[in-house]
């Protein structure tokens, strides 16, 4: 059991109608998915053709910044405000889909660009796996 799993279920007012599995992996998923872009920001900035990434590197910190908001948002008893919840996994999967694109693009030159590609998209599917889950 992992702490996301266990802080859920140590609320008081549990998960309410939210699918409990798909929110736990989702916010696990937007936590890792920040940590990679951080690393992967930084391994573009230690590349001798870093000037050839700056927008990988700035859709990183993007991505680092939506996908840490949007685990901390689902981290707070996610049923309070539906639409917030619907609005910040929509951005999120937004953010994740044009980073896992970007470092795609790089990934045959950068091995942390392809880790990174990867996080971003199983971050985008935690999202849109949760977001259809709330009908």
């Amino acid at each position: 059991m992992t702490h996301v799993q266990s802080m859920l279920d140590a609320h008081p007012l549990g998960t309410g109608s939210i699918d409990k599995a798909r929110l736990v992996e989702c916010i696990q998923a937007c936590f890792e998915c920040a940590q990679t872009c951080t690393a992967c920001a930084d391994a573009c900035l230690s590349e001798e053709m870093v000037a050839e990434l700056t927008k990988c590197i700035r859709t990183n910190l993007d991505c680092v910044d939506i996908c840490v908001a949007t685990g901390k948002i689902l981290s707070r008893h996610p049923g309070h405000n539906a639409d917030i919840t619907r609005a910040v996994l929509q951005a999120c999967r937004t953010a994740c889909r044009a980073c896992a694109d970007e470092c795609g693009q790089h990934a045959s030159m950068h091995r942390h660009c392809e880790v990174c590609a990867g996080a971003c998209r199983r971050c985008e599917q935690a999202c849109a796996d949760l977001l259809a889950s709330l009908g």
